[in-house]
């Protein structure tokens, strides 16, 4: 019989991969990771664990594809998971316009392989599949979304996600599987790969103190998003499948803010207070007091199909699964904000603004 709790992560290098592994291990699981074969390493989000006592005793790092579905079922076969976190996919939403066809294959289809993988090899082994706030569409009417509000996703990677949702759902009904969906609204942190828009301004802010860049450049300012971070998320991953009964959640934070107000949030971390001219595509954003211009917008960054209001609620996760957060949306931006100047200039925010006023 099988006592030692053996996780298996797909997508470990990323964002949650890394923080999901670091809260496993320290709650005694041997942990396994699947990593694709790239020629650079891209192991950095992970690098402190491969250095730690963990590394070869409780972590084990396996190359992988998730759209390999012989390399899936040998894989499962071998490590026997008692979880499964299935995170990865091509998951950056503007990408997925440029690349729908691979997003349909990484993002959804692959969901089906990981799956089947499990119905034969996996026994008993309980399943978290990574939804998303993408698969509501961000309709007005709609918020704060919520388990109940109707799907309307506005993009390929949306729409792959959707059919991940619902496989997920059909192989825990026809199966009796225990597979959870975990449809999380927007959660960052300084680990975020620099492509997203929180991580963009936060590392352009760094680049200008630092004057290596001249202003930040965005599509839509006025697009709003629910923000929480990466770390308070993967909790909840872990609490679905501690429950005694499968089922899908949301984690939302219950609040929604402005991509402008995040560009607001990061500068006055700085002590930097912008004004702002125009509106639309002529919008641009000046230091108040010295009048440089540090903020612009460029159309080319807008998507074909804009999700412009997303809004969560997690009323169900926090009563059902005992979740809460412990990062507020201040606390994120200056979390992110202060790893990046610290990374690029050398000195934290605070520091920053005291060599202002000398």
């Amino acid at each position: 019989m099988q006592n030692q709790n053996i996780a298996l992560i797909t997508g470990i290098t990323g964002q949650d991969g890394s923080y999901l592994a670091e809260f496993l291990l320290e709650k005694g699981y041997e942990v396994h990771g699947l990593v694709r074969r790239h020629s650079i390493s891209n192991t950095a989000r992970i690098d402190h664990i491969l250095q730690s006592e963990y590394n070869k005793v409780k972590f084990f790092l396996h190359y992988a594809d998730t759209t390999d579905s012989s390399n899936l079922m040998r894989l499962v076969a071998e490590i026997r998971p008692t979880e499964v976190y299935n995170l990865a996919a091509q998951s950056h939403v503007g990408v997925s316009f440029e690349v729908p066809e691979y997003t349909a294959e990484a993002t959804g289809v692959s969901t089906l392989k990981l799956l089947e993988a499990l119905r034969v090899n996996g026994g008993n082994c309980r399943y978290y599949q990574a939804s998303t706030s993408e698969l509501f569409g961000g309709l007005p009417e709609t918020a704060p979304q919520s388990e109940k509000t109707p799907f309307y996703p506005k993009s390929p990677y949306g729409v792959a996600k959707l059919y991940s949702y619902w496989i997920t759902v059909n192989y825990r009904e026809s199966y009796n599987m225990f597979a959870c969906n975990g449809i999380l609204f927007n959660h960052e942190s300084p680990r975020r790969g620099e492509n997203f828009v929180t991580r963009k301004i936060t590392l352009a802010i760094a680049n200008i103190i630092a004057g290596k860049q001249d202003k930040l450049s965005l599509g839509n300012m006025n697009a709003k998003r629910d923000w929480g971070f990466a770390g308070d998320y993967v909790k909840g991953m872990w609490l679905m499948l501690q429950q005694d009964k499968a089922d899908d959640y949301v984690l939302a934070t219950n609040e929604t803010h402005t991509v402008r107000e995040f560009v607001e949030a990061s500068f006055a971390e700085l002590g930097i207070s912008i004004r702002w001219e125009g509106t639309g595509v002529n919008e641009k954003g000046y230091d108040a007091e010295t009048g440089r211009l540090l903020v612009d917008v460029n159309p080319e960054f807008y998507r074909p199909a804009e999700v412009e209001f997303l809004w969560g609620n997690a009323e169900k996760a926090q009563k059902a699964l005992g979740w809460e957060r412990d990062v507020d949306f201040r606390g994120l931006v200056s979390m992110m904000m202060d790893a990046d100047l610290r990374a690029i200039a050398g000195m934290s925010c605070g520091e920053y603004k005291e060599s202002k006023k000398g």
